[in-house]
């Protein structure tokens, strides 16, 4: 989720926190999600697979009994003295997916709901594909090509349908963490690029240390503890902007997850942390093209599309250092390339990310490095090689109003300079009280998952 200034900061219920205990009070059943892999012989269906929704979303409380251990965007200080005792007395409970949280699965598809009131109202949420019921499902990117098809005509501007990977444990971080009795499960184990500080456990411990609740965000806050690890976003969209970026870590692991304090966490310096927290962006209209994407256009957003994300390698093998990431698209039976660059001062006109282009975007739009110091395309690929896991999630935006993405940005940038505008959404658009109130049926719909050999994922016609 996430590119300059973003912190994940997500609305969940009122009585909604994380934990590492398991409750007993509701079952947890995954919704069913089938997706396939494909060779040069064809896509095989896994029809096994399955969804989980994030810790962060869930009721937490006392083991055997109804207190809360959080409420609104505070711990419960009487049981959560710190954070081990926290995460000893706290369980987390299973979800009651479609009733509660707006979530629902209908063979491949995944619908995401904003908005859902119940008891209580909810507010967006996270999920994560598994492999079983206790493990998520991990990609090796490398040399591949992933493909899935997507609705975003019902998200207006100030939302995110987002569908990206990021190098979480595959267990969530059961194994390592002996507080964490909850696992993959129940949605442990977050982290991204942005080294969010709003992760209510990590690494098996709840981070009571130094919370301090949000000003803007009645149900959120941030603690002395961040979880960092490489981001891949495929795909960070509404109906008027989209953008594909890769955020490569020198974290443990060649990107792989690691609890950050200070600044470590980017903080106060946001680029000397140990992730990019910016990437190197794609965005059709940010690249100059204003008429690529959106109601109408030549990707029209009021249809159902396939997105097409390609990982090419120097040797065209798993094993290689990543060199390009291609941007296809399918849209009534028609393949659509990428859209290219427009700009004075591109060397060239650049319908991919490749090095090259990152240094020339950096270069025009005069944005920090923070890319090419952590390690370009070669680290993102380094991170990539040890298996990602796929998210799913549909938000708004407490920090910056979503406007990174789909209006001008920064706000008192000149928008004819290159880089500043990013859509057409107004600079007074993406407030979440607004959003909220005059979009609450706002959706995604993420459908027709394919992974595998590049070519092998979409018919080109």
């Amino acid at each position: 989720m996430l590119t300059t200034t973003l912190v994940f900061t997500f609305l969940s219920l009122l009585y909604t926190v994380s934990g590492q205990q398991v409750g007993s009070y509701q079952t947890e059943t995954h919704p069913k999600l089938s997706w396939q892999t494909c060779t040069r012989s064809g896509c095989t269906t896994n029809s096994a697979g399955e969804v989980a929704l994030d810790a962060n979303w869930r009721w937490t409380h006392i083991t055997g009994n109804y207190t809360n251990c959080y409420t609104g965007n505070t711990w419960n200080t009487t049981i959560c003295t710190d954070g081990k005792t926290c995460a000893s007395k706290c369980a987390v409970e299973g979800a009651n997916y479609q009733s509660t949280y707006g979530i629902s699965a209908s063979g491949n598809a995944l619908t995401l709901k904003f908005v859902t009131k119940g008891e209580n109202t909810n507010i967006g949420s996270r999920v994560y594909l598994m492999a079983s019921e206790s493990r998520y499902q991990m990609f090796n990117l490398l040399n591949k090509e992933f493909t899935f098809d997507v609705d975003v005509s019902q998200l207006p501007c100030g939302l995110n349908g987002a569908l990206y990977f990021v190098q979480m444990d595959a267990d969530g971080g059961l194994g390592k963490s002996s507080g964490n009795k909850a696992g993959a499960k129940y949605g442990t184990g977050y982290c991204d690029s942005q080294c969010p500080r709003d992760i209510k456990y990590i690494d098996g411990e709840a981070n009571v240390a130094g919370w301090q609740p949000s000003s803007n965000d009645t149900n959120a806050g941030t603690g002395n503890y961040g979880t960092c690890c490489s981001e891949m976003d495929i795909w960070e969209a509404n109906s008027i902007a989209t953008a594909y970026t890769p955020h490569p870590c020198k974290t443990t692991n060649d990107g792989g997850q690691q609890r950050c304090t200070g600044q470590q966490c980017n903080v106060p310096d946001r680029y000397g942390g140990l992730c990019d927290p910016d990437g190197c962006d794609f965005n059709s209209f940010r690249m100059g093209e204003k008429n690529f994407y959106g109601p109408g256009m030549t990707i029209d957003t009021k249809k159902k599309m396939t997105v097409v994300t390609q990982f090419i390698t120097n040797n065209n093998s798993t094993s290689g250092t990543l060199t390009e990431i291609r941007r296809v698209y399918v849209q009534d039976g028609k393949v659509v390339q990428n859209s290219k660059t427009n700009f004075p001062g591109l060397l060239s006109p650049y319908d991919s990310i490749t090095d090259k282009f990152c240094d020339d975007q950096k270069k025009v739009f005069q944005d920090a490095t923070s890319f090419q110091k952590n390690g370009g395309l070669v680290q993102m690929g380094k991170g990539l090689s040890k298996g990602h896991v796929l998210v799913l999630s549909i938000w708004d935006d407490h920090t910056a109003n979503m406007l990174w993405l789909d209006s001008n940005y920064p706000t008192n940038g000149d928008a004819s300079k290159p880089g500043i505008a990013r859509g057409t959404c107004s600079t007074s658009s993406g407030n979440p009280k607004d959003v909220e109130a005059n979009s609450p049926n706002a959706q995604v719909i993420f459908s027709n998952i394919k992974f595998g050999d590049i070519g092998t994922t979409y018919t080109s016609r």
